[in-house]
């Protein structure tokens, strides 16, 4: 993600970036930490907290420190990894993080979309060696896990305050790592992964700790498996408000809420004395949004005085970087909208430098409306005030109709007569095939119901709307029954991608990589593009890792058909170290 002032995609020093920062959350019990080396020797399930304080192996963290903060989705309900699979992974991943076997790698959507693209530096290597871990279960004494001779009540106070200082133990730390790899809860036997830990009230709000707290770079690192790690993409968090998640107590989520009011604060207090000034207007345009508050509308002066403009002229006239009409368009402001186009902003006006908020050089104010699921007044607002619903973005070909969000937003279109069905190039994707990752389930039906077909020519990257599903399913809970509306309208379940141009050689420098350096030893992303060339919707579920849609593919008749590298299903999951998938396909295949 790398949001703020890494300019040049990479993660900044991480120690100096805990020196610089302005602590914003109390904490009111010790946070306490596990070097990495010691984690790396352990096995089996995780050891509780007064285990690990008896055999002497946590540590209290002290400024400076480099710790890595580690969200995680409990796999049981009573302990958090009953079985220890969860931890094995993540050893797996730290192991390789320190050889620098393991690199963490830019979203798909990123390296195709974006020109900001989030690196991991080499440095990360020495300093997650030497580093330390925070994890709930060794950081927080468990009244689960109970201990001979040791007060309950005492425990009790001390659990509540930890949990009550999980804000601050964020902010403390130098990465956020979210652990996410595909396996079943030992009670209820559903699938939890990175969909289910993204659905968690309490995971989102570390997550949105961890964004808001005062730090010059907020990436964060999603740990797939053992041998897959990525950076995750903008539009996961910002499509995922703090408290819009699920909450065991529901009186948790004005907890959230609370402490998410606190952070933001902090926030924009800091990037108003620190800047950069983009970043403030960003967080402070769609505050209300990211906090699920009520919008509190402004008044000219307010939005003047709140977002640093000299005047509603100047607010008109700035062009660059989060000007005055994106910030009306992300305040969801119709009316100031309309105020600053009379005021001669220009409603057409491509966006440039904005790509660590995930907004592509080229995107327009209506595209900008619809990728970041304005309501839909807005949309028809900036239409009504010419905004030309046919412009597409000239490196990825994609336009407004391409990066809808709901079924609203659909009619909104349709009523503009904008065109819902073809495609451009260089990415070579419909509407449909591009919306189907990210848009609602709605919005997908709608699309269909405007006679836009599931089965679209291929060219450019060469994927169906089926393939583009499995791509971006990861974090989409309603995934599945997007892929099932697309079956129901006689999308092709055997349809094999068909990278055509650009994309083409692309895949082609990928295969020789590949052949190089090994199939399963490649970088993550190289042996995405190397399987792409005629992979199917399933061969694309598996290779992501999603036992979902896999299952879904395969009850609906999908057949077992290699890429044009010969590689079946069974054989992409097993590339990406899903092991369980890759074992049930395996028994499929043969």
């Amino acid at each position: 993600m790398g949001n703020q002032a890494c300019s040049e995609g990479c993660l900044s020093d991480p120690l100096a970036a805990n020196f610089r920062m302005n602590a914003i959350h109390e904490r009111l019990f010790p946070m306490y930490v596990v070097k990495v080396s010691d984690f790396l020797q352990m096995e089996g399930a995780p050891r509780p907290h007064n285990v690990l304080r008896d055999e002497g192996l946590l540590h209290e963290w002290y400024p400076g420190m480099f710790a890595i903060f580690v969200s995680h989705q409990w796999l049981g309900a009573s302990e958090p990894d009953p079985e220890g699979k969860q931890v094995e992974v993540l050893r797996s991943v730290l192991r390789g993080f320190v050889d620098g076997s393991l690199q963490v790698e830019p979203h798909v959507a990123s390296m195709v979309y974006s020109g900001f693209v989030p690196t991991w530096p080499s440095s990360m290597s020495s300093y997650i060696a030497h580093g330390f871990l925070f994890f709930d279960w060794f950081a927080i004494p468990q009244i689960t896990a109970r201990q001979e001779g040791v007060n309950e009540q005492e425990t009790k106070s001390e659990a509540a305050k930890a949990v009550q200082s999980i804000p601050a133990y964020v902010e403390a730390c130098s990465l956020f790592l979210v652990l996410a790899p595909e396996l079943l809860h030992i009670e209820t036997k559903k699938l939890c992964n990175y969909s289910t830990w993204l659905s968690r009230g309490w995971c989102r709000a570390e997550l949105w700790l961890w964004l808001l707290s005062n730090r010059a770079d907020t990436s964060v690192v999603i740990v797939f498996s053992a041998t897959e790690a990525e950076f995750m993409v903008q539009s996961d968090w910002q499509d995922n408000s703090i408290a819009g998640g699920d909450f065991t107590v529901p009186a948790d989520r004005a907890v959230v809420c609370k402490l998410g009011e606190a952070a933001a604060a902090g926030k924009q207090r800091h990037l108003q004395s620190r800047g950069p000034i983009d970043a403030f207007r960003f967080f402070l345009a769609q505050k209300q949004k990211f906090l699920d508050s009520q919008p509190e509308p402004w008044n000219e002066e307010e939005f003047v005085a709140r977002l640093r403009f000299e005047s509603m002229e100047d607010a008109a006239r700035n062009r660059d970087g989060m000007n005055g009409l994106l910030c009306g368009v992300y305040a969801g402001d119709v009316r100031l909208v309309r105020r600053l186009v009379d005021l001669q902003a220009d409603v057409n006006r491509r966006v440039r430098g904005l790509g660590e908020f995930g907004l592509y050089d080229g995107m327009t104010p209506l595209i900008i409306a619809a990728r970041s699921n304005q309501e839909p007044e807005v949309l028809r607002t900036l239409i009504d005030l010419r905004a030309d619903v046919g412009i597409r973005v000239k490196h990825t070909g994609l336009g407004p109709a391409g990066l809808l969000r709901t079924a609203a937003h659909v009619q909104v279109l349709l009523d503009a007569r904008a065109d819902l069905h073809s495609s451009e190039l260089p990415m070579g994707l419909n509407p449909l095939s591009s919306i189907a990752g990210h848009a609602t389930a709605e919005a997908v039906a709608a699309m269909l119901a405007a006679r836009c077909s599931p089965n679209p020519p291929l060219r450019g990257v060469g994927c169906g709307p089926l393939q583009a599903i499995a791509v971006f399913a990861r974090g989409k809970r309603d995934a599945a029954t997007k892929a099932l509306m697309l079956m129901e309208a006689r999308a092709d379940l055997n349809v094999r991608a068909c990278p055509s141009g650009f994309f083409q050689r692309l895949c082609q420098s990928a295969r020789v990589r590949a052949a190089l350096w090994g199939f399963d030893s490649c970088a993550t992303k190289t042996r995405f593009l190397a399987s792409l060339p005629g992979i199917t919707p399933l061969g694309m579920a598996a290779l992501v890792g999603d036992e979902a849609l896999a299952e879904l593919f395969l009850e609906a008749g999908a057949e077992v058909i290699p890429n044009d590298r010969g590689d079946t299903p069974d054989v992409l999951a097993a590339a990406n170290h899903h092991t369980r998938l890759a074992a049930s396909l395996a028994v499929v295949h043969f």
